[in-house]
């Protein structure tokens, strides 16, 4: 009789991977045991500890807000005050969501924000209770601040006090939220850049009661105004009152950056600091979370990244700023494959993009890779709408195309060119696509891909 088989899972703290201490390059093993001496990947001094408390308290005023309340929500509080924090190889990123998942903001401490050694990278995400936030208020200038994070906990040092911070787990509408945020970014385009002055003014003249119409945001001069027409050039925000934390954190900025992506009505604000960066994305309106968007929804099911997904995701060593044409030449696919790969990893949270470098960056978050289909239903429905044979093809000519899709009782029309793609459904009347294409519209593509 054979001996019975027992299957072993090993688990590691940390990624392999080649790092640079006192200026020399050293391997760093997963399979070494010094990370249980030292549970920490980043560990040092901040420099600029009032700043940093200001940023990071305004990261915690969007991550405890919530900007629009749906009908079926009376009285319940959802409290989802948990920032995830990164270490890349040169800098920590702090990033959350507010509560209703319309907005999305970063803090990017950058090599000047401190003095400290990064004994590895990772990505670990805690609650920072009233606490944390009470001593991130107490910061000053002068003081002997201690950051460390880990796999496990976030502790900060001031004088005599120590506050720890444990993991948690990481909502799952927060997930859907990272990968859905991260598919709008590379989309946008810089449309204003104005100094910290002008910044003020505009931020000081926003209306102090929440506002659902959407308003654009244009250039007057060498500032930024509001008006509600829409011209060339013009940023459009619905909820302005989403803008107002950046107000209490100009004063600390030397300048404001405006990115949008005009078709789909998100845009980013980036104040740009000395040593540090703070990045507010807002969804086309509070009403829309991230996390109910579906962005990604054609990039998943296209097959254009399965060829290049190994390649770039064994290329991924925590860099704060991953080079795409070193990708194309290292995996050796097209840039169309690359990117396609990339929007992939970043549907499975191992990718985020920063408007400021216009690339992406490395980071893991806790979920299981294979398990990213379940948090995409439409994907799931279009599937099987292949696998039961209701789509069919009936005419095919270059980048256009027509197909017939069954559905309830009725069989809906898809028409396809390019990129575009219209519906006869009612889900695409009510969104005009503006919320990632519908289960038909995925469907219709699956087919033309098989067919290709």
């Amino acid at each position: 009789m054979s001996a019975a088989a027992v299957a072993h899972v090993y688990r590691y703290l940390h990624s392999s991977a080649l790092v640079e201490r006192a200026g020399t390059p050293q391997l760093r093993l997963a399979t070494s045991g010094g990370q249980a001496e030292n549970p920490y990947f980043f560990r040092g001094k901040l420099l600029h500890p009032f700043q940093i408390g200001t940023l990071l308290r305004g990261l915690m005023e969007v991550v405890q807000s919530r900007y629009y309340v749906p009908p079926s929500v009376i009285a319940r509080n959802i409290r989802l005050a948990d920032p995830v924090v990164t270490s890349n190889d040169d800098r920590l990123r702090f990033e959350g969501f507010s509560a209703c998942c319309s907005a999305y903001a970063r803090v990017d401490l950058l090599p000047g924000a401190t003095d400290g050694e990064t004994i590895g990278r990772g990505t670990t995400n805690v609650d920072f209770n009233p606490s944390m936030l009470a001593t991130l208020a107490r910061l000053r200038d002068g003081e002997d601040v201690q950051l460390a994070v880990g796999t496990d906990e976030v502790r900060l040092e001031r004088d005599s006090e120590t506050i720890v911070e444990r993991k948690v787990k990481l909502p799952i509408r927060w997930l859907k939220g990272f990968a859905e945020v991260h598919a709008y970014l590379p989309r946008m385009t810089l449309m204003h850049e104005v100094s910290v002055l002008a910044a003020q003014r505009f931020l000081r003249s926003l209306p102090t009661t929440k506002a659902r119409n959407t308003s654009w945001v244009v250039r007057d001069g060498a500032g930024l105004r509001l008006t509600q027409r829409e011209t060339n050039f013009a940023v459009p925000v619905a909820g302005i009152d989403r803008l107002r934390v950046l107000e209490h954190l100009a004063r600390h900025a030397r300048g404001l950056q405006v990115f949008a992506d005009l078709d789909s009505e998100t845009s980013g604000w980036t104040l740009i600091l000395d040593e540090a960066r703070f990045h507010l994305v807002l969804s086309p309106e509070p009403a829309r979370g991230f996390s109910g968007e579906g962005q990604l929804l054609n990039d998943l099911a296209s097959g254009l990244w399965q060829n290049a997904l190994p390649g770039v995701r064994a290329s991924l060593c925590w860099q704060s700023v991953i080079d795409e044409a070193g990708l194309i030449d290292r995996v050796g696919q097209p840039r169309e494959s690359i990117r396609a790969a990339l929007a992939a990893l970043g549907a499975r949270g191992l990718v985020g993009y920063d408007l400021g470098t216009a690339a992406y960056f490395h980071r893991e978050m806790p979920f299981d890779l294979e398990q990213v289909e379940e948090l995409h239903p439409r994907l799931i429905d279009a599937r099987a709408l292949m696998a039961e044979k209701k789509v069919r093809l009936v005419r095919r000519e270059g980048t256009e195309a027509e197909l017939y899709v069954q559905g309830t009782n009725v069989e809906h029309r898809i028409r396809l060119q390019g990129e575009k793609s219209i519906c006869s459904c009612p889900w695409f009347a009510q969104h005009r696509g503006q919320r990632g294409p519908c289960k038909h519209v995925l469907a219709a593509r699956l087919m033309l891909e098989g067919e290709a």
